[in-house]
């Protein structure tokens, strides 16, 4: 039988609404009370009725996350964050996935659980400006990914341009000095023209030509993409001595055409992803990556919601997450770095 709050206060012998004040944590109770009530929550084993207390406010208690690949590492661990962050306050995140269609992104931020939500955090590739501005729903929206729309809302993302450089210095700093980078797209300034701007700009630094030759695009940023592009720039007969590659998938896809064809990692090509997800810790060569903070981007995103909520945010907000470089085999060598 569920433990009620009048079970709570039988047993502590106080009023209903001392434990509702003890469990809402509001700050008018003594901490003998505080310690009195808590210790019969724990031994009864009640638990907050949740739902009850977001209604009561006026919420679902639910936020919604909008993610354009739900099958891509570093989207799953970015929802294990935002999902973690949401619990905290307890929220509850409903998972939308959009593919990275723009039909279903504009659904999406248009509000088509408007009714069942109470914040939206969105991570848009295909999503206009204009789409945006369109937008009529109240519900508050909150941006990840680094296209800029220049709109008020709130938008969370990392410094791609820096963290590509970090990146590309690192291979300078052992040496390297052909970089490929694989992963590019043309069109708008989206992630992939950041990370492409940083190489240039680092290997501009280090006094070395950015080729473009050993830019290889791709249609899209998995293992196979990242193979096809690597077996690109080898049959053209290039043989750069390092590759930075867009995220880890395409790393990973790249590193298998190397070792297939006999050329070791990173003895003869360093290979450097983005994105720091799980699988490229644990291969036959450990991955080095740019690794974001992406716990910090699932508490900020989580925050800059429930601050839009209490209304105590009333300008939009850009918040640039933190990054570093993870140092592992794929440039260092046998036994370096850890998981």
């Amino acid at each position: 039988m569920r433990v009620s709050l009048k079970d709570v206060a039988a047993h502590a012998g106080v009023s209903v609404k001392t434990v509702s004040n003890v469990v809402n944590d509001y700050p008018y109770v003594t901490a003998g009370m505080r310690e009195r009530v808590q210790r019969s929550i724990d031994e009864l084993g009640y638990r907050p009725n949740l739902t009850a207390r977001h209604l009561r406010k006026g919420r679902t208690g639910i936020i919604a996350l909008a993610l354009p690949e739900l099958g891509n590492p570093y989207f799953a661990e970015l929802a294990a964050a935002v999902i973690d962050a949401a619990a905290a306050h307890d929220y509850t995140v409903l998972l939308d996935h959009t593919g990275g269609r723009r039909e279903q992104e504009i659904l999406v931020s248009q509000g088509f659980r408007a009714r069942v939500i109470d914040g939206l955090i969105m991570s848009p590739i295909e999503l206009e400006t204009q789409d945006l501005r369109d937008r009529t729903e109240d519900v508050p929206l909150v941006l990840l990914g680094e296209r800029d729309y220049d709109l008020p809302y709130d938008h969370i993302a990392i410094d791609n341009v820096a963290a590509a450089r970090t990146a590309v210095r690192h291979l300078i700093g052992l040496g390297r000095r052909e970089v490929a980078f694989i992963g590019d797209r043309r069109g708008r300034s989206e992630p992939a023209q950041l990370r492409v701007r940083g190489w240039r700009e680092e290997l501009a630094a280090a006094g070395l030509p950015a080729d473009d030759g050993l830019v290889a695009a791709t249609d899209g940023w998995g293992h196979a993409d990242g193979a096809a592009a690597m077996t690109r720039i080898l049959e053209a007969g290039r043989r750069p001595d390092a590759v930075f590659a867009y995220n880890d998938l395409v790393a990973i896809g790249a590193m298998r055409v190397l070792h297939a064809r006999g050329l070791r990692v990173p003895e003869d090509i360093a290979v450097v992803g983005f994105d720091d997800v799980v699988e490229g810790r644990f291969g036959a060569v450990t991955l080095t990556s740019v690794s974001p903070d992406k716990e910090a981007i699932g508490r900020l995103a989580v925050e800059s919601v429930l601050a839009r909520l209490g209304g105590q945010s009333p300008e939009p907000r850009r918040f640039w997450a933190d990054h570093r470089l993870a140092e592992r085999e794929s440039t260092l060598g046998r036994g370096a770095g850890g998981v």
